[in-house]
């Protein structure tokens, strides 16, 4: 059945192999997998299950965790809930993670009693903003950033585990050896105050990993959380290719559903699109419009690339999106599929929606 997003999972191995040497070898930082963007994949989670190199696996959904807290644990893996947590979903959290990113204190003292509850030790990571504005402890908040730190050693079932930051995702922050240097000082500051020593201090995602190559991350830094560059081979600073990695692991095919020759510009006012937008129309005359059955409730048209380049992308609504095939070679039909590379956006949605089956190659 189409839509289908095919799982090349040698090619996935193929990247963690990749991946975990940069990280591993050459950067002597511990490695945590990234599952939230495959949801949780089972078949991907058997693969990083299973691969030596893996020390931590990481989601920002409960539910995800949940689903393989169990084999994780069996094959010497540490589950990380990388969102903080819902005070909702405190049960769980203790549950199936053994690690968690906060920053609240309210939070972390009910996560203790959470932790009270089930007897167990959770392991706490405080998130320190170094500037991206997400989540954390804002780095020149000196008096908060402690008080933090005081309180998880006070409390009696979490233990202070270490500290990280987030880069990129929100602010578009790119790591670099200054302000990752930063987070290194706290550590160090904290270590020094509390006269503890930290297991991790986590110098962000896939992001940061072009740091190892260019020999500029901190020596402090000791652990990297990594998903994209997993997946699709990407370090996400500045957009390029890791060594050793692919691009095309993952795959997604969708039918054609009409094939016809029809204006390159719509007729009439233009208003606004379904989705809010006035949309922008090239005038390429009259052209070869192909629609395949899928749309922007199941993935992002910008974060699509077709394999056949003489495709080109016109735009999608719900669940059409509408293709220029007038200069391709393929003298496709009604009912052929065409096949794309997916950008972090698409790989996400498709992964998400209900409406994408998944189909795999390799083992």
């Amino acid at each position: 059945m189409y839509p289908r997003l095919t799982i090349n999972l040698q090619k996935l191995k193929n990247n963690l192999d990749a991946v975990a040497e940069i990280t591993k070898k050459q950067g002597g930082c511990s490695l945590m997998i990234v599952t939230k963007a495959l949801c949780a994949d089972p078949e991907m989670i058997d693969l990083v299950s299973r691969h030596p190199a893996v020390d931590f696996m990481a989601d920002s959904r409960t539910r995800n965790l949940k689903t393989y807290a169990g084999k994780a644990k069996e094959r010497g893996k540490q589950t990380v809930l990388l969102r903080i947590p819902m005070e909702c979903e405190l049960k769980e959290t203790v549950a199936f993670a053994d690690i968690s990113f906060n920053s609240e204190p309210e939070t972390l003292k009910l996560l203790n009693e959470e932790a009270g509850r089930q007897e167990k030790t959770h392991k706490v990571v405080l998130m320190i903003d170094l500037g991206d504005l997400r989540e954390g402890i804002f780095y020149q908040n000196e008096t908060e950033i402690f008080a933090a730190a005081e309180l998880v050693l006070k409390l009696e079932h979490l233990e202070l585990y270490g500290i990280a930051v987030n880069l990129t995702c929100y602010g578009a922050i790119i790591p670099k050896h200054d302000n990752l240097s930063l987070l290194c000082q706290w550590a160090e500051k904290i270590e020094n105050k509390f006269g503890i020593r930290l297991q991790m201090i986590s110098g962000g995602n896939s992001s940061s990993i072009y740091l190892i190559e260019r020999g500029e991350l901190p020596e402090k830094i000791n652990n990297l959380r990594l998903g994209e560059s997993f997946l699709l081979g990407n370090d996400t600073a500045y957009g390029t290719k890791l060594p050793g990695t692919t691009d095309d692991a993952l795959i997604l095919e969708a039918q054609i559903v009409e094939l016809k020759e029809k204006p390159s510009l719509p007729v009439g006012e233009v208003g606004v699109d379904a989705f809010g937008q006035k949309p922008h129309y090239e005038d390429r005359g009259i052209i070869k419009r192909a629609i395949i059955a899928i749309g922007r409730q199941d993935t992002d048209p910008d974060s699509m690339e077709p394999l056949d380049k003489g495709v080109d992308i016109l735009g999608a609504s719900s669940d059409h999106m509408i293709l220029d095939v007038t200069k391709s070679e393929i003298p496709y039909k009604v009912g052929d599929i065409v096949s794309f590379k997916l950008g972090y956006g698409g790989m996400l949605a498709c992964a998400t929606s209900p409406y994408v089956e998944k189909g795999y190659l390799g083992s």
